[in-house]
């Protein structure tokens, strides 16, 4: 049996690159761990948890999607490329392969990555879907790698998040303040009370 351990990371688009890098890895603290890219193309990956990683793909001419409320159908720009879910073994690629296979759904061949090994499907919807499992001796998050044959100097600075690139917190939110507002799913426990952090 399979053993999945979370999504290896979300592969999504930008048309800026520097721009990506400054929120994910300076403003939020997601550390850069693997940076490729030649002329015309860029694949870099922050590192959300032991397990996790968001992923970026810079194309020429992408533009930034129309903000809209989360949730909303929307049409025309894109920003998602394809998910990727971690797995624990080879065999486990293997298997997954396998059952593709049986079913007669196309599935790519075991890829080496470096420090990833990965088979590409499809499901129903179209959804491009990846499986992949991390190479324990190429281990990007103990020695990120940077191979890009042309980087950024914002690429330059390295994996670690840059203090001072962005305005530092003066007021922060008083505890009085807080407040947890119900939204979608709060109706699964109608009759009961939702406790949020004030009520602890």
């Amino acid at each position: 049996m399979v053993k999945y351990n979370g999504i290896n990371h979300l592969a999504l688009v930008t048309g800026d690159m520097d721009k990506t890098i400054r929120f994910w890895r300076d403003l939020l603290g997601f550390r850069l761990i693997v940076g490729m890219g030649s002329t015309g193309y860029k694949h870099y990956f922050f590192e959300v948890s032991d397990k996790d990683m968001i992923a970026f793909f810079e194309w020429n001419d992408v533009e930034p999607l129309h903000e809209k409320e989360h949730g909303r159908p929307a049409s025309g720009r894109i920003a998602f490329d394809h998910v990727s879910i971690g797995v624990e073994t080879e065999d486990d690629l293997y298997e997954i392969k396998d059952r593709l296979d049986a079913a007669d759904i196309w599935v790519s061949e075991v890829i080496d990555h470096g420090f990833i090994h990965s088979i590409y499907s499809f499901d129903p919807n179209g959804i491009a879907i990846e499986f992949s499992r991390s190479i324990s001796e190429n281990d990007v998050r103990g020695k990120p790698k940077i191979v890009d044959k042309n980087p950024s100097a914002i690429t330059l600075e390295g994996s670690e998040p840059q203090h001072g690139k962005w305005p530092e917190i003066e007021t922060t939110s008083p505890e009085e303040n807080r407040r947890a507002y119900r939204g979608a799913g709060s109706e699964l426990f109608q009759g009961k009370k939702i406790p949020n952090r004030l009520d602890d």
